[in-house]
């Protein structure tokens, strides 16, 4: 080593022709690492082996045979179809009106775009339980509802008590509410289409009608599918507040066995995982949507989870096979180490 060269220069000199690979060495990665998995086993320690001292004696801290003993209950699963259904009818009446207001918005007619505005300005501005409650009690101001001609005689009468219940209601108002949202995802969705699509359409004779279906909505599912996805998620998180109203959803049954049985966190565990185990179902749901509508967009389609995992098992498959022939070449006459 020469006076010129730092300490330990010569050690980092290649030698001969070669050049000495070092790898980089991740020091942060494996301090996250180690830090997420002490996290996840203190989760999984509170979570089963945790206990407390409640009323005189130690029991388990989240008394999962309780929930076990009322997870497949009548009136839980009674309440979980009642949810689901309240997220589909409402999605169902946000997606139609979404549609519906959006066109509205984007129309050339100022009374058109502007009633869409107001109706997207008043829906959005109030929040969901205000207008639960106002849906519920709507015969306050309409104790009879008619159909009939605009200002002049009425051939039908309803009793609004009868027709509006409690489940009517909180359908009315989640899906109106979900519309007004779904209007401004959708015109998102139709101004991310180039307009040159639309003129070619009407060169080719095509109405605005049949622009919309054809050419200007198909491309814009690949943008309205996933806030659309996010939404039919939130919907279903959502639909716990009609629960005020004594819709005898999945949080409200839930309400009425912990009213009974005083077991308020196991009870209330219960209805956490349910919602988990159906927004796990919709995720997937939303993903093979998604794949689907990128067929245009992209040029080779993401693989899918089981197509990920058959990836996974053959790059280990492959490695084996690998470490045996290494195997098996050293053990042969002569290929012994040097």
């Amino acid at each position: 080593m020469t006076t010129s060269e730092p300490a330990g220069a010569q050690g980092a000199r290649p030698t001969g022709s070669g050049i000495t690979a070092v790898p980089v060495r991740h020091t942060g990665r494996w301090v996250a690492g180690a830090i997420v998995v002490l996290l996840a086993a203190m989760l999984v320690h509170t979570l089963a082996y945790s206990w407390t001292f409640r009323y005189g004696v130690h029991t388990p801290r989240f008394q999962w045979n309780i929930i076990g003993q009322y997870f497949m209950t009548r009136p839980v699963l009674l309440g979980l179809e009642i949810t689901i259904e309240l997220t589909v009818l409402a999605m169902a009446i946000g997606i139609f009106l979404g549609i519906a207001f959006a066109v509205m918005r984007l129309s050339a007619n100022p009374l058109v775009s502007n009633a869409s505005w107001l109706y997207i300005w008043f829906f959005r501005g109030t929040p969901v339980l205000v207008q639960v409650i106002f849906w519920n009690f709507i015969a306050y101001l309409y104790p009879k509802l008619t159909l009939g001609i605009p200002f002049g005689p009425a051939f039908v009468h309803f009793s609004a008590n009868t027709l509006v219940t409690p489940f009517v209601a909180g359908v009315i108002a989640l899906g109106l509410n979900e519309g007004a949202y779904m209007a401004e995802i959708v015109r998102a969705g139709i101004l991310s289409v180039d307009e040159g699509q639309t003129e070619a359409s009407h060169a080719l004779g095509m109405t605005h009608g049949q622009t919309l279906r054809r050419i200007v909505l198909p491309q814009a599912m690949r943008v309205i599918i996933p806030p659309t996805g996010n939404e039919t998620i939130s919907m279903l998180k959502t639909s716990s507040l009609v629960s005020v109203i004594s819709v005898a959803e999945l949080l409200f049954s839930v309400e009425l066995i912990y009213a009974r049985t005083y077991q308020i966190v196991p009870m209330l565990m219960v209805a956490c995982i349910w919602y988990l185990i159906v927004t796990t179902i919709l995720s997937i749901g939303q993903y093979y949507l998604e794949r689907h509508f990128a067929k245009g967009a992209l040029r080779e389609l993401p693989p899918t989870p089981y197509q990920r995992l058959r990836q996974r098992v053959a790059v280990i498959n492959l490695r084996q096979e690998n470490t045996i022939l290494q195997i098996d070449s050293l053990g042969r006459p002569g290929a012994g180490l040097p």
